[in-house]
C-alpha cells in the first residue's frame, strides 16, 4: 500500500483525502492549518475527518522548519499531496516523496496560477474553470499537469457556488489519476506558463465597487466576492453597504429610469447600482453593519 504525507485544508481537502483513502493510500500524517477566529468558516473540517479517521495531524505555522522535514523524513512516504494547503512548500519537503509530490489546482492551468483563482475567474467573467493535478515545484503551479477536469460557470454563478463545483471536479480529478499514478505510468504533460498568468491573494478592501466601471464588470465583481466572501462594497455619508445578493438588469423586463446618477438609488422600492456605461444591476439583498436591509430602511440611511 502506497504511503503519502497530505497537506490540507478546506472542502478540497477534505474530500481529497477521502478520495485517497478509498484509493488505497495509506495517510501517515496530514498538514494542515488552525481555523482562524477572523475567518467565516463556511468549509468542511480537515481536523474533525482526521480525528474520525484517526490520522495524526500537525499545523504548525511553516512547513519547511527541520522540525517538520525531520517528522517527513522518518515516514519516508512514497507521495506527497497537497489539496487547498496555503503555503508554499520548500525544495527540501518536496524532495522527500520518493514518488512524486503533487497538488491540486483550482484553476485549468496554466490560467489562473496562484491564489484565490476560483475568485479570479469569475471576477474577469470567464465561461469554465476546472481542477488540476500538477507536479510541485518550488514555482506555484509551474509543474507537469497530471489531470484536469473543466467545469462551467454559468453567467450568475458566484464563486462561493463554483467552489462548490470545483470540490466535486477536484475529486473527480484524483480518482481518474490516482490508479495511474500509484502505478507509475500518469501522464505528465506540459504546463506552458507562457499561456498563463499568476494572480496574487485578494483582499475585503478589493470588493470596493467602482461604479464608473461597466454593469457587467460591476456585478462580475458582486459575483466574485459574494458571501461567504467579504462582499462587494460601496461606502456613502461614511457607511458603508455590502452587496448580498444582486443580478444583472434584463433591460426588456427591467427598465432603468432615467437620469440616475452612478452609485445606488431607491426608486419605487427597487434599488438599482448605476454605472458607467448607463447601465444597471438591482440589488436584491443589501447589508449594513451586518444587517441585511430592506429598500425602505436603505432610503432612511441614503437620505
Amino acid at each position: 500500500m502506497p504511503s503519502a504525507v497530505v497537506f490540507a485544508y478546506h472542502s478540497v481537502g477534505v474530500r481529497s483525502i477521502k478520495t485517497l483513502l478509498a484509493r488505497g493510500i495509506d495517510i501517515k500524517l496530514v498538514i494542515s492549518h488552525e481555523d482562524s477566529a477572523t475567518e467565516t468558516i463556511w468549509f468542511e473540517s480537515v481536523a474533525a475527518l482526521c480525528e474520525e479517521r484517526g490520522i495524526p495531524r500537525i499545523t504548525p505555522e511553516n512547513p519547511n522548519t527541520p522540525d517538520v522535514i525531520e517528522q517527513i523524513a522518518a515516514i519516508d512516504p512514497d507521495f506527497i499531496f497537497s489539496f487547498y494547503y496555503r503555503n508554499m512548500l520548500s525544495n527540501e519537503v518536496l524532495a522527500l516523496a520518493k514518488r512524486g509530490a503533487y497538488n491540486l489546482h483550482g484553476s485549468l492551468l496554466p490560467k489562473y496560477r496562484g491564489r484565490v483563482p476560483v475568485n479570479w475567474a469569475v471576477l474577469h467573467g470567464e465561461a469554465e474553470t476546472g481542477a488540476t493535478l500538477h507536479e510541485m515545484t518550488v514555482k506555484p503551479d509551474a509543474g507537469a499537469i497530471i489531470g484536469q477536469t473543466a467545469v462551467p460557470i454559468l453567467p450568475d454563478d458566484t464563486a462561493f457556488e463554483v467552489f462548490g463545483k470545483l470540490t466535486v471536479a477536484a475529486e473527480q480529478t484524483l480518482w481518474k489519476v490516482l490508479p495511474a499514478l500509484i502505478a507509475g505510468n500518469a501522464p505528465h504533460l506540459p504546463n506552458d506558463l507562457s499561456k498563463g498568468s499568476y494572480f496574487g491573494g485578494r483582499k475585503p478592501e478589493d470588493g470596493r465597487i467602482d461604479w464608473s466601471q461597466s454593469a457587467q464588470q460591476v456585478y462580475n465583481l458582486h459575483r466574485a466576492v459574494a458571501p461567504p466572501y467579504p462582499g462587494a462594497f460601496t461606502d456613502i455619508k461614511g457607511k458603508r453597504f455590502v452587496i448580498e445578493k444582486a443580478r444583472l438588469i434584463n433591460h426588456s423586463a427591467t427598465k432603468v429610469p432615467a437620469n440616475l446618477p452612478q452609485g445606488l438609488s431607491v426608486v419605487d422600492n427597487v434599488v438599482f447600482g448605476v454605472c458607467g456605461d448607463g447601465n444597471a444591476i438591482e440589488i436584491l439583498a443589501l447589508q449594513h453593519e451586518g444587517k441585511t436591509l430592506d429598500s425602505a430602511a436603505l432610503s432612511r440611511l441614503l437620505t
